[in-house]
């Protein structure tokens, strides 16, 4: 938040973990105004349409939603999976044969936030307004069954004031307001005994459920009462914790600039009593903040692309991420412009598949494409291992990091400039030109990091 960040912006980092096939374009998309009465068919649902803010969001290749977006009012929405005690009762039932009312996707809800909300605020309203109306299940993985691929969900809403943390169990959700310091979430409940804004019925049916116990509505705690016991928190516990201490040190250390936030996102534990990996960070021991895939599948796939969102306040604010697809630690950031109107077109490319919206137990697997930004860095990680292993990753992983440390270094020092132009232009000529002033400036980085990768995979070899 603004008192632990050296410019007073808000940030906002997101890692998003996907299977490692599951190509994750960035797109732009425009401002929409539906006819009323117009209906948005969803993966499992159908609801009803609704006017829409323009937004950048970064979504798997065959999903309507996003797992992480900034619209034109500088909202920020991104998600998390939860394992909860509703969602352990729909894969209780799915596996009987009973029938679960399908629902709104995680992801789904991201980009329903962030097309309906002009705030923080009014996009958290929307997404548990929405919860609790249609619930949540439905899987969210290519070809898998609900009772393997479905989850509940936590996301992070934030806008140039504040921040609100929802967290969801089915139709159930809690939500904490931000305003100050720091906050992380991990595939875990964090929302314990003191909330904000929450369901009507959210104790009674814990309490109904057998989940809380009757008379000590007034010590609730939503987090020990929603989290699944099923679910080990192992995996989720170490990466939420590790969050928390890189940004308190972070913290102390000046505040949470976005150099600290990309530090975190490409964090392997190097600098803890782990020491990292056993062997290499492309072969992990545990889940790692940067994800990486296992050949035993333990960490199910690769951090499939990461931002820092940096949302400014005042008059004329330009609110911008950085973004990188595929896993930060071998991918380089770049600066991505809500007010640009369109990203380039490798950008919003996937594979074979193509970028088309569809149910996810429907969709085909995507496959490389060589005009994928997406997979043009995914191939750049597949050559950073070497083999399924990683065997060569120690070596040729660090000479990646020289050649994008330098892009980065040098689009940082070139941003302010580029932003006050921009703004300069907006006064004289109109937003068109501000928007092409933006555009111009992503596309030059994006064409910088293509040859850079480029180059690293042709000497990297077959």
């Amino acid at each position: 938040m603004p008192d632990v960040t050296p410019n007073g912006h808000v940030l906002v980092g997101k890692n998003s973990d996907r299977p490692v096939s599951d190509a994750q374009p960035l797109c732009f998309y425009p401002q929409r105004r539906p006819t009323a009465g117009d209906k948005l068919a969803l993966a499992y649902v159908e609801i009803d349409d609704a006017a829409s803010y323009a937004h950048v969001g970064g979504s798997p290749y065959w999903c309507w939603g996003h797992e992480l977006g900034l619209n034109e009012w500088g909202v920020v929405v991104g998600n998390e999976a939860l394992f909860t005690r509703d969602w352990a009762a729909g894969v209780a039932m799915d596996r009987a044969g009973a029938p679960v009312d399908p629902g709104v996707l995680g992801m789904e809800l991201v980009r329903l936030g962030l097309e309906r909300g002009r705030t923080a605020e009014e996009a958290m309203t929307v997404i548990c307004a929405l919860v609790e109306q249609y619930g949540q299940w439905g899987a969210a993985v290519p070809g898998s069954p609900s009772r393997s691929g479905a989850y509940d969900n936590s996301f992070v809403i934030a806008d140039p004031h504040e921040a609100w943390i929802v967290e969801t169990s089915g139709r159930q959700w809690v939500a904490r307001r931000v305003r100050e310091g720091t906050w992380a979430i991990s595939n875990q409940a964090t929302i314990r005994t003191q909330w904000d804004r929450a369901s009507e019925d959210l104790v009674a049916h814990a309490v109904g459920a057998g989940w809380w116990n009757a008379g000590q509505e007034g010590e609730f705690d939503f987090a020990r009462a929603y989290t699944d016991p099923g679910t080990p928190l192992q995996v989720s516990h170490i990466r939420l914790q590790r969050s928390r201490q890189l940004l308190r040190e972070i913290s102390a250390k000046g505040g949470v600039d976005v150099e600290g936030a990309k530090r975190i996102l490409r964090d392997h534990y190097e600098d803890t009593f782990l020491d990292g990996p056993y062997f290499n960070a492309a072969l992990p021991d545990f889940l790692s903040l940067c994800m990486h895939s296992h050949p035993s599948g333990f960490t199910w796939g690769n951090t499939a692309s990461s931002a820092v969102f940096v949302l400014p306040a005042g008059d004329e604010p330009l609110p911008y991420l950085w973004w990188t697809p595929v896993t930060p630690c071998t991918g380089v950031y770049l600066p991505v412009f809500v007010g640009a109107g369109r990203v380039p077109a490798a950008f919003a490319t996937a594979g074979s598949a193509g970028r088309l919206p569809r149910c996810p137990v429907d969709a085909p697997e995507d496959t490389f494409d060589e005009g994928s930004y997406w997979w043009r860095f995914r191939l750049l990680l597949d050559r950073v291992k070497g083999d399924e292993s990683g065997g060569m990753f120690a070596e040729r992983q660090p000479i990646v990091r020289s050649a994008f440390d330098e892009l980065e270094r040098r689009w940082a020092k070139e941003l302010p400039q580029i932003q006050d132009e921009a703004l300069r232009v907006r006064r004289d000529r109109g937003d068109a030109a501000m928007a092409e002033t933006l555009a111009a400036f992503t596309d030059s980085c994006a064409s910088q990091a293509w040859q850079a990768a480029e180059e690293l995979i042709a000497g990297f070899g077959g």
